[in-house]
């Protein structure tokens, strides 16, 4: 197959994925602000949009390590090839789209890795991939950030809650809840420069693997600009339901912990855009809110829930390993495999949506409880005949 067809299909697919992962990862920035009512749930996201849009153009250190640094480039090219990075981004997407569904906060950083290396195994065998690179840039600040993330949240709302306490209530609580404008737009902020980047150098290895780019470049003015009105839009448009989780099933958020939590995740994912490091916002951000809720006298973390996302988290990369390895064997076998895959991609993004539409999560439900939204969703009967 000629090489052109399939990196349109690449960037289209790449720029699908930039916007689940936008509405897939609003809740990082936005959750505990919307759960605290600092903010109303269309201004935190009409906010965290266009944070996320500047925030993409400030940097491009995380997409040279997704374009260069996970896959291998020898003297004969880039170790994949651009119908590889197009199966890659199906098991991404899939993945996104299935967890986002189940209102599970999930790493789209990690779905999209697990993606380029179960394509590159099942493309061109195990040694494509930078293994060193993947364990020093990817497993163990996946690992720590999280618990950094925590441990931070929990002295600053220990601090919090000690520096306020000789205040009233109602007067400390609305001060953090001004202060939560600034940390929720400070990790938006965070948010493109981390996430954004990695669509950009998924487009970027494509295009240096199809040699329309040299190896070794950083991504082009238009990829830059794409990747960041796509992560936006899709910040824009929601991701109710992962906001939900985040922001009411982990702990009981207070504006001071969600002030605390916010801070500490922005604070860390700063540090790793600068470092190149592609950090999964979602790990960092509800690291914080456990470290907040640890931090908060009497308050409760729900660990089952945490429990059950931290399932989610160790199963992502192989997931959309399973995925993309298995979308490759397809793709590879020429032209009608590649439409076999497409058109099977879009059945799935369809058939996730309709799903979605069963039991809908708006900006107007997102602080209800369960079983207020069971309550709406399901008549009671009044054993009444008409």
């Amino acid at each position: 197959m000629d090489a052109l067809p399939i990196v349109v299909i690449v960037i289209v697919l790449g720029l699908v994925f930039d916007f689940t992962n936008g509405f897939h990862d609003t809740a990082n920035a936005m959750a505990t602000s919307v759960a605290t009512g600092a903010l109303k749930p269309r201004i935190a996201v009409l906010i965290s949009a266009v944070l996320n849009v500047v925030g993409a153009l400030l940097s491009t250190t995380v997409a040279a390590t997704i374009s260069s640094g996970i896959v291998k480039e020898g003297q004969g090219g880039v170790h994949i090839s651009p119908a590889m990075v197009f199966a890659a981004l199906v098991g991404a997407i899939m993945w996104n789209l299935a967890t986002w569904y189940l209102g599970l906060p999930s790493s789209s950083t990690h779905a999209l890795l697990g993606g380029l290396i179960g394509a590159a195994i099942v493309g061109t065998g195990i040694g494509s991939v930078n293994w060193p690179n993947v364990i020093s840039t990817i497993a163990l600040p996946a690992l720590f950030a999280p618990i950094v993330s925590g441990i931070v949240a929990m002295v600053a709302t220990y601090s919090a809650y000690m520096i306020t306490r000789r205040a009233t209530t109602s007067g400390a609580e609305r001060g953090f809840r001004y202060g939560q404008t600034v940390s929720a737009s400070l990790v938006s902020l965070a948010h493109g420069t981390n996430d954004a980047q990695k669509t950009m150098g998924v487009i970027t290895l494509t295009l240096v693997a199809a040699g329309f780019q040299h190896s070794g470049t950083t991504p082009q003015l238009w990829v830059i600009l794409a990747c960041g009105l796509a992560i936006g839009a899709g910040t824009y448009s929601g991701g109710w339901r992962i906001m939900r989780t985040v922001g009411k099933r982990i702990t009981d958020v207070s504006p001071p912990q969600g002030f605390s939590a916010e801070a500490a995740s922005a604070a860390t994912i700063l540090v790793s855009s600068h470092l190149g490091f592609p950090l999964s916002t979602t790990q960092v951000t509800t690291g914080g809110v456990v470290g907040s809720g640890l931090g908060r006298k009497l308050a409760s973390v729900h660990w089952g829930t945490f429990g059950r996302m931290a399932l989610g988290w160790l199963v992502t990369v192989p997931a959309a390993a399973l995925v993309a390895g298995v979308a490759t064997l397809v793709v590879t076998t020429g032209a009608v495999g590649t439409v076999i895959v497409v058109v099977a991609a879009v059945a799935g993004m369809v058939a996730f949506w309709l799903l979605s539409r069963r039991h809908p999560v708006t900006h107007e439900t997102v602080n209800d409880d369960e079983d207020v939204l069971s309550s709406r969703r399901t008549p009671v009967s009044t054993g009444e005949s008409k």
